[in-house]
């Protein structure tokens, strides 16, 4: 055997065995809450997974971070300080455009009909009197979240199409309401005249429709539905991923993601609550999934 192949066989041996011992070394699973909601109630939704994952992929513990807004949980998948998370396809595309190699998108949530897409829903407080989008026009417009998808970064591409200008010529003012949750109370409380969250924009309006911010919110007394109006929704948007950390050994990332696909058939209550109900199953997915979102971010963020 050539020096050169004896060299190179020992290499590969080396990070074989050192690949091994990181694989043995991890001991703790963290999951990162992106803020959209308050903290107390997505810790609660979350907690569910907890003894699942210890026992699917023999960890020691799983830890959840919440964090006050994306871009807590973004840095910490980006810095490797969150392990998983799942998020819209914005803060992927935000990821995606600063580190190709830094998570891999596995599932997405599917709806009963069928489809992995939502929407960003306008909403005004019905004794506002805005009800069209020519309403609203001069008013104080609310985002949820710099780097939400629906309540962002849609809004942004597609609006100017429906008002026939850049949206910070059609409306007064525009600021962020702190997360999709915020949002929408901020409208309620006269912070903004209209808003930008998101939900399925199937079913019963007085529920909230079938899944999204509105439908939880309204499962948690914070919301009624005669309370306000929806002055716009925007073309359909791809369900955000459950992004894995590719930081995470191969084997780990395989038995996280082999978990939560069975989950809506081992435990469905505990699908609905991690996932804010609504929803009948997942369905896997790929980086190519999320391309139109990524250009678009490209394109009105940068990153």
């Amino acid at each position: 055997m050539s020096a050169f192949r004896k060299i190179l066989m020992a290499t590969i041996a080396i990070a074989t065995v050192a690949g091994q011992a990181y694989a043995q070394d991890v001991k703790v699973l963290r999951i990162g809450l992106d803020g959209g909601e308050n903290e107390a109630d997505q810790v609660r939704r979350t907690e569910c997974v907890r003894p699942g994952l210890v026992a699917a992929t023999g960890v020691s513990e799983v830890q959840i971070f919440p964090s006050p807004n994306y871009n807590g949980v973004i840095q910490g998948l980006l810095g490797g300080t969150i392990d998983l998370a799942v998020m819209g396809a914005s803060s992927y595309a935000s990821i995606y455009l600063k580190d190709p190699n830094a998570v891999t998108p596995v599932l997405t949530t599917k709806q009963e009909d069928g489809s992995t897409g939502y929407y960003s829903i306008m909403v005004a407080r019905k004794d506002s009197g805005i009800k069209t989008l020519a309403d609203a026009k001069g008013k104080k417009l609310g985002f949820a979240d710099p780097d939400s998808t629906s309540g962002y970064l849609v809004p942004n591409v597609s609006l100017p199409k429906d008002i026939g200008m850049p949206v910070k010529q059609y409306f007064s003012e525009t600021g962020f309401g702190g997360g999709h949750e915020n949002l929408v109370l901020g409208v309620l409380d006269k912070k903004f005249d209209v808003g930008t969250t998101f939900g399925s924009a199937t079913g019963d309006w007085a529920q909230g429709y079938t899944s999204g911010n509105l439908r939880i919110m309204v499962s948690k007394g914070l919301l009624d539905m005669d309370d306000i109006v929806q002055v716009w929704k925007s073309p359909l948007i791809p369900n955000g991923p459950l992004m894995v950390s590719n930081k995470l050994p191969a084997d780990i990332q395989k038995k996280v993601t082999a978990y939560f696909a069975d989950l809506p058939k081992t435990d469905k209550g505990c699908f609905d609550s991690f996932t804010g109900g609504g929803y009948v199953d997942w369905s896997p997915v790929d980086q190519s999934f999320y391309q139109t979102i990524i250009d678009a971010r490209k394109s009105v963020i940068g990153g």
